[in-house]
């Protein structure tokens, strides 16, 4: 989950993604001079240096047409340039049974954290089988119904869920430190051994490749495409959901992403009846909202304290129109919002707070204490509203129609420990000196400069307040591509919130780009 408040960003994508106040703000440990606060279950929970694999054979209907795949769960062995293991990642797959290779796409998905498990995207969004939720209201507990999934994305390609290191089943192995791959760059390196054995071991070296990462799997998967593919693994395509690459924006004096939130604060406010207008017509609504934001509002935010009052009293207008607020409190605020103040004010003469990960959730202000900064459930309706769910019939799922079982404990969600060690330095390409916070469209840019027929879709959804979409429109911007490697990513954007694919409607139209996505990557 992502979130971020006066306007700094930070590495806390876990469930969805994330972006914990003030944490980038702070000056950046080089790896060697941390020392890490390690839990006793990490201290002593280790893998074993051999792979697992079980599964089974199960049959879907996807789009009117029968499918039979195999569906597995193991470990694949990370080891070091020496050879020696270092790591055990653990990963879930489904294979269509009897394909060749070479005509059948094989795509890699990661959620988000850092100190998420990949069981979000599998269970909830994309594998075979399905965990149904009330969004936007909070699911009910247990019994949970599952299904076929009818937006699975096994009609298009086999799908390998892999799980960060320290999350899952995923672990170090012997005298290797817990935190290893707790680093922007060794997290990558983890994720590019991790699926290169993976390619080896099932013979898919002539296999179409795709990257999928949601939430901070989307700053992974930016800067994974761009290793493989200097390792000379070229990528067909990369599903960028719920995007953050840039974490170098939020620091104070720099006002892009209280701009870039302006046409989610406008979404938001249009669906609690909280915006001056309420047209029929959300899409030319945002868009009015954006050219607001990169105009007039923009425009006033650069000014400091040159603003004149009469233009800072249209602005405020203009910007209370949009996001629900009143005048008087954004004039108070310096026409500016973060994310908990918005949280908190919108609808606070009802006492009721609205979810951070999808805003359309509501809870009593009273919900819980604390605004959650490592631990992405709390205080989070939308969270909350979900997590039960997908958990349980993930392990139900693992256990019945895989047959994987493990003594070691299962992490959903690990960033309460994996966050405060992360190690934000990136190195990115073309520049020298690592940088303190990851950048990883820089290394988007390098991938498709590397390979020019390399297809990247962005998706997000409108009512995220963790990674506003516009934000991720804003930081592909800023690559200035060539228009050849422009015209190379899509954008999309949906009715729903961090987890786009909780939503029913918004995982059907997530489908139908998905499908013309992949045959668009896979032309000769």
């Amino acid at each position: 989950m992502v979130k971020f408040v006066g306007r700094a960003r930070t590495v806390a994508l876990a469930l969805f993604s994330t972006a914990s106040v003030l944490a980038v703000a702070l000056p950046v440990a080089h790896a060697a001079d941390r020392k890490p606060k390690v839990s006793a279950e990490a201290a002593v929970e280790k893998a074993e240096a051999t792979e697992t694999e079980t599964g089974k054979v199960r049959r879907i209907t996807v789009d009117g047409k029968s499918i039979s795949y195999r569906a597995s769960a193991g470990t694949l062995i990370i080891r070091d340039d020496a050879g020696k293991p270092t790591a055990s990642m653990f990963y879930v797959a489904y294979t269509k049974e009897g394909a060749a290779a070479k005509d059948r796409p094989v795509t890699f998905l990661t959620n988000g954290g850092p100190g998420s498990a990949s069981l979000w995207l599998n269970i909830g969004g994309f594998g075979p089988v399905r965990a149904p939720t009330a969004t936007p209201k909070a699911t009910p507990p247990a019994p949970y119904r599952e299904q076929e999934n009818p937006f699975t994305l096994l009609g298009n390609s086999d799908l390998v869920f892999l799980d960060a290191i320290g999350t899952g089943y995923s672990r170090t192995i012997g005298d290797t430190p817990v935190n290893a791959y707790w680093g922007v760059d060794q997290d990558i390196d983890a994720f590019a051994r991790g699926i290169t054995r993976y390619i080896t071991k099932f013979d898919r070296w002539n296999s179409p490749r795709f990257l999928l990462g949601e939430s901070y799997g989307t700053t992974r998967s930016a800067g994974l495409v761009y290793k493989l593919q200097n390792q000379g693994l070229d990528f067909n395509g990369v599903v960028l959901l719920s995007t953050l690459l840039n974490f170098g924006t939020g620091f104070q004096g720099s006002d892009i992403d209280a701009i870039n939130f302006v046409p989610t604060l406008a979404a938001t406010a249009w669906y609690h009846n909280r915006s001056a207008t309420h047209p029929a017509d959300l899409d030319t609504y945002l868009e009015q909202a954006r050219d607001f934001a990169f105009g007039p509002y923009a425009s006033a935010l650069l000014k400091g304290d040159r603003l004149s009052a009469e233009e800072e009293d249209s602005v405020a207008r203009q910007l209370g129109g949009f996001t629900g607020l009143s005048v008087e409190f954004l004039k108070k605020n310096k026409l500016r919002v973060g994310m908990e103040q918005y949280r908190n004010e919108l609808l606070a003469d009802k006492g009721i707070i609205i979810g951070r990960f999808d805003t359309r959730f509501t809870a009593p202000a009273s919900y819980a204490s604390g605004d959650g900064a490592f631990d992405p459930a709390t205080n989070d309706a939308a969270t909350a509203g979900v997590t039960s769910a997908h958990l349980s019939l993930f392990r139900q799922h693992l256990v019945r129609d895989i047959g994987y079982t493990s003594e070691m404990h299962y992490r959903p969600l690990y960033n309460a420990v994996i966050e405060p060690q992360w190690d934000n330095q990136h190195k990115a390409p073309g520049i020298d000196r690592p940088l303190p916070f990851a950048n990883t469209g820089l290394d988007l840019a390098g991938a498709l400069q590397r390979n020019p027929n390399l297809k990247v879709l962005v998706m997000g959804g409108v009512y995220d307040l963790a990674t506003p979409y516009a934000g991720a429109e804003y930081d592909i911007s800023q690559l200035y591509l060539t228009p050849n490697l422009r015209q190379n990513v899509r954008f999309a954007h949906y009715r729903s919130g961090h987890m786009t694919y909780v939503d029913d409607t918004a995982s059907a139209e997530m489908k139908a780009d998905l499908d013309n996505f992949y045959g668009w990557a896979m032309q000769r």
